[in-house]
């Protein structure tokens, strides 16, 4: 690990101090990593939070892709709850921007989760489905062979699939759609061999394995293999355990009980003692390494359930092996929460989201005021750490959380969506170098 940052010194953690990084990040999204979080740049100005929300480094513009002007799917909740994007492949490679949408039961009238796609042609965006029965709906990803995995962010299920009724907590579901006609779809099928879970991240490999987590205090990591490639209705569910009881190190894939993986994939994973992380929640997955977002993880005492967070690396291969990526206190600052009397400290907290980089970095968006995101930069040398995790950007409004991070078609833009905004109106963003700004018509 290239110490490009340095930890802070117990000493000083209650100071005021802002990230010092003097670092040029080179690459399509090259940049040099802004002074601090937003915290002097808070505000609830609408004027502001609608058009700028985002501190962003010189040499950047920012612009609204949709927002609750043109899609409103939840008029009388206050909250648009956009969580995740990711944009067409293949024939219409970068014209359509997915999302899903996430509702939880108790909102009047409760309308159920939702998917949505905008045009970023023509700007206009619509529902591609919604049900009653869909809680919380979160991760999506695109399959090689051209289907859509989205699923539900819940652990105990108030509402149950009918095609799966004993299922206790969330499902994984496959959106299929017609021939050339990516917004109209053919088929929507759940896919229980995934695992009843509290599911968010979600990654697929070229041998079609699906991998998926448990957004549990105590969750573990999961991979499943189908029976025949393409094929999510067949095959077998798998735990990673760390050998020796230990976080990190050599690691194998566990079978589990397929029933009752069906019902509840969590209790399977007790059974074999599948490693527990603390609150896993985005995966990403960069050539032979998958990444977790730990939003709660604490890497220094495995008992604590209410730490800073950190990012996990799964070496892929016959013996996997998992080290932790980005650490606070090791290649990234702590942050302190601000205080009435202390206005906290630029550090890393409550990573939630993760980002493909174009050029094989892994972009980090934090669950957390401000709302942070982060680069990190490959592991070089080795050691299982990143050589440099630098500040991209912070969000003005305090409330908010960044979610959904994604880069399509053009390596010079990134879309980063906004939910529970202070001025009600949630929205999705587009972050764009300038020098490669290219309009859409």
């Amino acid at each position: 690990m290239k110490k490009s940052i340095l930890a802070l010194p117990a000493c000083i953690a209650l100071t005021t101090m802002v990230y010092a990084d003097a670092v040029f990040v080179n690459g399509p999204m090259k940049f040099r990593p802004i002074a601090a979080s937003a915290y002097e740049q808070t505000t609830s100005d609408p004027a502001i939070l609608n058009s700028k929300p985002w501190v962003i480094p010189k040499g950047f513009t920012q612009r609204i892709i949709s927002d609750e002007s043109d899609l409103d799917i939840y008029p009388n909740s206050g909250d648009w709850t956009d969580m995740n994007t990711v944009n067409e492949t293949g024939k219409h490679a970068g014209r359509y921007l997915y999302r899903t949408h996430e509702m939880r039961p108790g909102a009047e009238p409760f309308l159920g989760g939702a998917v949505s796609v905008v045009d970023l042609k023509t700007g206009k965006a619509k529902i591609l489905a919604q049900r009653t029965d869909w809680e919380a709906l979160d991760g999506l990803v695109w399959t090689p062979w051209r289907s859509i995995l989205f699923a539900e962010e819940t652990i105990t299920a108030q509402f149950p699939d009918p095609d799966a009724p004993r299922a206790q907590s969330g499902m994984l579901y496959e959106m299929k759609f017609e021939k050339d006609a990516p917004t109209e779809i053919k088929e929507i099928k759940v896919r229980p061999m995934l695992g009843s879970l509290a599911h968010e991240g979600i990654e697929v490999d070229e041998e079609g394995n699906v991998y998926v987590i448990d957004e549990d205090r105590k969750g573990s990591i999961y991979k499943f293999v189908p029976d025949s490639y393409g094929d999510l209705s067949s095959g077998q569910l798998y735990a990673l355990r760390v050998k020796n009881g230990m976080k990190v190190g050599q690691a194998e894939w566990i079978a589990l009980d397929m029933n009752q993986v069906q019902i509840n994939a969590r209790v399977a994973a007790q059974e074999v003692n599948a490693t527990p992380f603390c609150r896993p929640e985005d995966l990403e997955r960069i050539r032979n390494t998958l990444y977790a977002a730990l939003t709660c993880e604490d890497a220094t005492d495995p008992n604590n359930i209410d730490g800073p967070g950190a990012i996990l690396a799964v070496k892929l291969g016959v013996t996997p092996k998992v080290s932790y990526f980005v650490q606070p206190g090791v290649n990234v600052p702590f942050e302190i929460k601000p205080t009435n009397t202390v206005r906290g400290v630029t550090g890393f907290k409550r990573p939630d989201n993760l980002a493909y980089g174009p050029d094989g970095k892994l972009w980090i968006v934090e669950d957390n005021d401000n709302s942070d995101i982060w680069v990190a930069m490959p592991d070089e040398d080795g050691d299982g750490y990143s050589d440099g995790v630098h500040l991209f950007a912070s969000l003005k409004d305090k409330s908010a959380e960044g979610t959904g991070i994604y880069f399509g078609k053009d390596p010079h833009t990134l879309f980063v969506n906004i939910q529970h905004s202070g001025t009600g109106n949630d929205k999705t963003i587009a972050i764009t170098h300038k020098s490669y700004y290219q309009s859409r018509d």
